[in-house]
């Protein structure tokens, strides 16, 4: 297994050089140019306010991604792990042993942190998650957008500029912007899915159903219902008595696209979504009578043999998007109203209250106390007025278009405090019982919050044909916020077509980030496992009691600065090449400290005390990052043995840096716990530096099969003892994985595909399970943890 796990990763490589060398063009992940390279001239609205702008001529780099296929015929169910092997610069990591973070799949890009990302539905703003992650091996202490909300066969294709672009659409477009399109096509189809890893576990159900019809005489109306059922999977070994695996999540999934002509020149449109998601995560392990849980964690009368609590999400996503667009003479004007809401609440399971528990036992009782407890939650929503106008003008130079327009937007974040059993301790503070709820302790009182603000944007953005081969696109963007003032950012960007095949592009910019909601006033004590030992941890809200004790000042917006190089070439309709080199840089980037206690922080001991837990961390605007890339695509459409062969490569190389750390003067010369060398690593390494994706599809007649082989580069992740405690840094190897599918269509309406995912069985590197983040020896990285997998779709069009 090993030596063919070496020649798949020759291969990818040796077919990328050979590639690079050939006549290629996009077959799956259709790049700026590789529209043009399959004949299609795509309509885009990300990047380009400009009617019916071209994908194959702009001046930043665009992914275009049909997801009709990946529907239809994809091993992968939902569109964070569609897109994880669709696109260079995208990566979602699913992850275990991570409280909530195991509910919500998180996904960035270009190795940033995932509300780095701006995501927008049909060209507007979509909502992110209640949920701050807090564990794992990316994206501590982000917030992000929940993709998986979206059902796949709802959505007609992914855009994702791969650029800065705050100028043009505000906070959060650091890292680029994802635009999904929903269809909106007259038409029924259908899917039935199923899958499950090739141990026997992890069963996974899928039926899905669209169906789009005419209203009116012009207007149409699609509908998409879909519900998915995944089962649990446990990679634990027989002696252990952890669940290590997929979560169990359950969701149901209903949503409402379409159009309504209103006149001559206008038309009304509307996006209306709902998912319902039952999500259960197994927490760490309690040990039973002879350990040291007993009576700090558990119960000798409800758990002699131990037991795993349950972390059971109750998550709730809501969308809506009403707009007008119409003519005013020759300008054309949009107003839209975008409302979207995401709630968690916790319900866990299978657990106790040890501190209710030895209360009862030492009041002469069992020493008992409930199992399960409703353990609070959170909501985030989010309410987005716009009016746009644009107009292009034929009598400047070659052409140029003018849009400008304004914003408002208003959040809102809430925390809602559990049932007292799930955080009180009953029995005193060091008399043997530990507070809450075991797995998750419930929000306080305390941690309660429902907290608003407000922005208001203005922008213009230009776009100028200089020549018929020099364009020219500016934009200027100025937002205040009701909660820490003005910003203004600005592009510019420009392409120059040198030859009919040949197109150079290059951009700049300034953006920015403002803080979430949630990382302002997110407020939980949780228990976390050092070298196997549970320690209560409190993460305190910006302006609270502990942050102010220990001189946190104020959360103020992320500023970065973007540079971008590239070119693409399509010398013929069977070619396409795409690279760009960029970077990133970002000062005032928030980040969650590491954590301090009474010994690394005396000042903060009597406070912690009081609280009765040790450690305690925060978010800041600690540091300064530096991100280098480069981002290729290569692709080749060719006709062998009677069949047509399509070939394509999506490379991403990227690198982050911490270049400087900034602490408030009450913590100088606690830098090192402020960004300890394990937080720095989950910033640099979160994900894999390098990830390439190989692909081949080949069809002949009524076959079809397709080959992907992914490759992950390597990652180095701290540990929890620590460099300085003599344990060295976690390194995982380089990995090569494959999936393969072959798909009968028995008519153009009727098709059946099988196929496998991760079919070389590739797992993480091994480490100390003592020292990962999960507790266990493969830890959530690169692919993920559970191994190989197979599945079966059936989709007929009615």
């Amino acid at each position: 297994m090993t030596v063919l796990r070496k020649a798949f990763t020759l291969g990818l490589y040796g077919a990328a050089a050979v590639a690079t060398l050939t006549p290629v063009s996009m077959a799956v992940a259709q790049t700026t140019g590789a529209a043009a390279a399959s004949g299609l001239e795509s309509v885009t609205v990300i990047g380009s306010r400009r009617a019916n702008a071209s994908a194959t001529d702009t001046p930043v780099p665009i992914d275009f991604i049909p997801l009709s296929k990946t529907s239809e015929q994809g091993g992968q169910f939902d569109l964070s792990q569609s897109l994880q092997y669709l696109s260079p610069s995208f990566n979602s990591t699913r992850q275990t042993g991570a409280d909530g973070a195991d509910l919500i799949d998180s996904a960035a890009l270009r190795g940033l942190g995932s509300d780095q990302t701006l995501v927008l539905v049909n060209g507007k703003r979509r909502h992110t998650t209640a949920l701050v992650n807090l564990f794992g091996a990316r994206n501590r202490g982000n917030t992000g957008t929940d993709l998986n909300a979206i059902p796949t066969l709802a959505i007609d294709n992914v855009q994702i500029l791969r650029d800065g672009a705050a100028a043009q659409y505000g906070s959060d477009a650091i890292a680029g912007v994802m635009n999904i399109t929903l269809k909106k096509s007259k038409g029924c189809e259908a899917i039935l899915g199923y899958s499950q890893y090739s141990v026997g576990d992890g069963k996974n159900y899928l039926p899905s159903a669209y169906c789009g019809f005419g209203i009116g005489e012009n207007g149409v109306l699609g509908i998409t219902a879909e519900y998915s059922d995944r089962g649990r999977s446990n990679r634990a070994e027989p002696d252990n008595p952890r669940i290590i695996g997929d979560t169990q999540s359950k969701n149901a999934t209903l949503f409402l696209n379409g159009e309504l002509p209103t006149s001559g020149t206008g038309k009304l449109y509307f996006t209306l979504g709902a998912q319902n998601r039952d999500a259960s995560s197994a927490a760490f392990a309690r040990g039973g009578v002879g350990s040291d849980d007993i009576p700090s964690r558990n119960s000798a009368a409800m758990y002699p043999g131990g037991f795993v609590p349950f972390i059971n999400g109750d998550i709730t996503d809501r969308t809506a998007i009403i707009g007008h667009k119409w003519q005013i003479g020759e300008w054309t004007a949009d107003l839209s109203q975008t409302y979207g809401s995401n709630e968690m609440r916790y319900r866990i399971s299978n657990t106790i209250n040890a501190s209710i528990a030895n209360q009862d036992l030492l009041a002469g009782g069992a020493g008992r106390s409930a199992s399960v407890f409703q353990a609070g939650g959170f909501l985030f929503s989010q309410a987005t007025t716009n009016l746009d106008f644009s107009k292009f003008f034929d009598g400047f130079l070659g052409g140029s278009n003018v849009a400008f327009g304004a914003e408002y937007r208003r959040e809102n974040y809430q925390i809602y405090a559990g049932e007292a059993g799930s955080y009180v301790d009953a029995d005193g503070v060091g008399f043997g019982g530990n507070a809450g709820s075991q797995g998750f302790p419930g929000f306080m009182p305390a941690d309660a919050t429902n907290r608003n603000r407000d922005s208001t944007a203005l922008y213009a953005d230009i776009e100028t044909d200089v020549t018929d081969r020099f364009k020219v696109q500016t934009a200027v963007r100025t937002e205040q916020y009701s909660d820490f003032g003005n910003t203004t950012t600005g592009k510019l960007a420009a392409s120059f077509k040198a030859s009919e095949q040949l197109l150079f592009r290059s951009s700049v910019s300034s953006g920015f980030r403002a803080p979430s909601l949630q990382q302002v006033y997110f407020s939980s004590t949780f228990t976390d496992f050092i070298s196997g030992q549970a320690q209560d941890v409190v993460l305190a809200p910006n302006g609270g009691t502990i942050a102010n004790a220990a001189g946190i000042p104020k959360l103020k917006e992320e500023n970065s600065k973007n540079f971008t190089l590239g070119f693409t070439l399509t010398p013929s309709k069977t070619t396409s090449v795409t690279a760009d080199v960029y970077q990133i840089d970002i000062t005032d980037r928030i980040g969650l400290s590491g954590r301090f206690d009474a010994d690394n922080f005396p000042a903060l001991g009597a406070t912690l005390a009081a609280l009765g837990v040790g450690q305690a961390q925060f978010f800041v605007n600690s540091i300064d990052t530096k991100t280098k890339g480069l981002d290729l695509t290569v692709s080749n459409k060719a006709d062998l043995g009677g069949g047509k062969l399509n070939t394509f490569l999506a490379l991403n190389l990227s690198q982050t840096e911490v270049v400087s750390v900034h602490a408030p003067a009450s913590l100088k010369g606690y830098e090192s716990v402020l960004l300890s060398e394990r937080e720095r690593l989950f910033i640099e390494q979160g994900g894999p530096r390098t990830k390439a994706t190989l692909g081949f599809d080949y069809s002949q007649g009524q076959w079809e099969t397709n080959l992907k082989i992914i490759h992950f580069g390597s990652q180095t992740l701290g540990t929890f003892s620590g460099t300085e405690n003599g344990v060295p840094n976690a390194y995982y190897e380089p990995k090569t994985s494959a999936d393969l599918a072959v798909t009968y269509s028995f008519d153009k309406n009727t098709k059946l595909t099988v196929g496998g995912n991760n079919i070389l069985n590739v797992k993480p590197t091994k480490q100390d399970a003592n020292e990962t983040d999960n507790g266990f020896i493969y830890d959530s990285v690169q692919f993920g943890l559970n191994g190989a997998s197979y599945f079966a779709k059936f989709w007929k069009r009615f």
